[in-house]
């Protein structure tokens, strides 16, 4: 036997006055249950399989305010019309509009809509109207009327003819329209059977009180029965951002580390985002193709004249580094411009000129901002992971396993390290990671010890092992995301579904 709550079996008698099936609304109505009520009852009877649940939607239509207004004087086309033929059906537009007392702004959409129907004529140097005789009532219009007498109509309920009228009253802006879902309860054979036997509807209390007690009353007293296996009400909690999640475990990794973290403007002279890295001036990376450049201002200052001088030495001829430099005209003008910085590292070289004490040990996660097209793997604008490490002596193996040690942190265990060329590293290299799930290696980050060209100019005179690398690939792996886009889409209900990270 199914035991059923009060609401329940008020329910199932209410459906019976509706002969077995109706909406909620009718429901609702007829039981005098709470809305809220009917349908707790409808979950639970449709689980017990006495009543069958069916849910479609259909489209409300109602006259807006200027709506309301043409069903109450006309359409403005008809207005001008009705003026056309007091007129005797030929006269120039002005006496037309005049006569019809159109405002100012109604007469283009009248005299557009006159003709557009083919109403009456236009013709003539003096702007005359003619028309034979006054048109029937449109379409549109009978709708109008039928939405001023019933204030409401369902589009599903209308023919054809009358939809396509409606559909040129939502281009005119006349209606207001909206989706409605509609539920249904119908009795199943079972819930039919359960009725014909009775149903005996017997008073529920939800609280036990201080006076049934007391009285006695409890012995004679049904007490409702909560289902405390039922899944609550979903709520959906303010949360940090999946993406700033990363971004906080990944600053505290590197804190705990022992590294400190650094920041800076993201806007950025050339000079630091590119000279001062020894990247040449004419390197394809600084045009327009692959860098954002500001059109106003366009340029910024440069650093004290003592560290510009030795870094256009570095370009020009290699200085005192033992390099041969890049052999061109160093130019103060290009150095000058300024861009979105394509990199932190440019705050990373920024830092090293005014601090020469080591140990230094720094990092930052911060956006930059490249000219790519968007897609699944790239976006012009992400978050880069950036770290130095200046000491006496250290090497190439002390930065493998600096990094090795942070990707751990992240669960990534099974990371290689393949040679590669950067512009201001020697010895470089790539940081890969093998994704299990996707059977391939992938790439998170560029590596290498800055080379004497980059150190010499800023007064450095230890080793700098240095990295960066796109943060949000870390974020694809570690939510499991194939395209880098959800990212920054604002879609709720993957944020809402997406767990906070450990």
């Amino acid at each position: 036997m199914v035991e059923l709550r009060e609401y329940d079996q008020k329910t199932l008698q209410a459906l019976k006055k509706l002969d077995g099936k109706g909406t909620i609304e009718e429901i609702v109505k007829a039981s005098s249950l709470a809305h809220a009520a009917v349908m707790r009852a409808a979950l639970k009877l449709s689980n017990e399989k006495l009543v069958q649940l069916q849910e479609r939607t259909r489209t409300i239509v109602a006259l807006n305010e200027e709506g309301r207004t043409y069903a109450e004087k006309g359409l403005p086309e008809r207005r001008l019309i009705r003026s056309l033929f007091n007129l005797g059906g030929t006269a120039k537009i002005k006496e037309v509009t005049n006569n019809a007392k159109l405002k100012k702004s109604l007469e283009p959409i009248a005299l557009g809509w006159l003709r557009r129907k083919n109403w009456a004529i236009l013709s003539g140097k003096e702007k005359i109207l003619r028309a034979s005789e006054e048109p029937k009532e449109g379409t549109d219009e009978k709708v109008i009327g039928l939405l001023a007498k019933k204030n409401t109509i369902v589009t599903q309920e209308l023919d054809n003819e009358m939809r396509k009228a409606l559909k040129v009253l939502r281009r005119r802006k006349l209606v207001n329209i909206k989706d409605e879902n509609i539920r249904t309860m119908e009795l199943t054979v079972a819930g039919r059977k359960l009725i014909k036997r009775g149903i005996k509807i017997v008073e529920e209390v939800s609280q036990l009180t201080p006076e049934l007690i007391i009285t006695g009353k409890w012995r004679d007293t049904k007490l409702r029965k909560f289902n405390v296996s039922a899944d609550g009400p979903q709520t959906y909690p303010g949360k940090i951002h999946p993406l700033q999640q990363i971004i906080e475990r990944t600053r505290e990794i590197f804190l705990q580390m022992g590294f400190t973290e650094i920041r800076g403007p993201l806007v950025e002279t050339a000079f630091w985002n590119f000279d001062a890295l020894f990247q040449p001036q004419d390197h394809p990376a600084r045009e327009m193709q692959d860098t954002f450049y500001l059109s106003n201002p366009k340029a910024g200052r440069l650093p004290k004249k003592t560290i510009v001088d030795v870094v256009a030495r570095a370009h020009e001829d290699g200085w005192t580094t033992g390099s041969k430099g890049w052999g061109y005209k160093w130019s103060h003008s290009e150095a000058k411009r300024l861009l979105l910085r394509t990199h932190t590292t440019a705050e990373t070289i920024k830092y090293l000129s005014k601090h020469k004490k080591v140990p230094i040990k720094v990092f930052s996660v911060d956006k930059v901002y490249r000219n790519e097209q968007l897609t699944y793997k790239n976006t012009a604008e992400f978050y880069q992971i950036e770290g130095i490490v200046v000491d006496k002596g250290v090497t190439f193996r002390d930065l493998m396993g600096t990094l090795k040690a942070f990707y751990s942190r992240f669960g990534l265990e099974k990371v290689q390290f393949w040679p590669c060329y950067f512009p201001y590293t020697e010895p470089s290299a790539q940081a890969m990671v093998y994704v299990p799930k996707l059977k391939h290696w992938m790439e998170l980050c560029g590596m290498g010890i800055f080379r004497p060209e980059v150190l010499a100019p800023m007064g450095i005179k230890h080793p700098v092992l240095a990295w960066g690398g796109g943060l949000e690939r870390i974020a694809m792996l570690e939510l499991g995301l194939k395209d880098i886009r959800l990212l920054y889409g604002n879609q709720l209900g993957w944020i809402r579904g997406t767990p906070l990270c450990q």
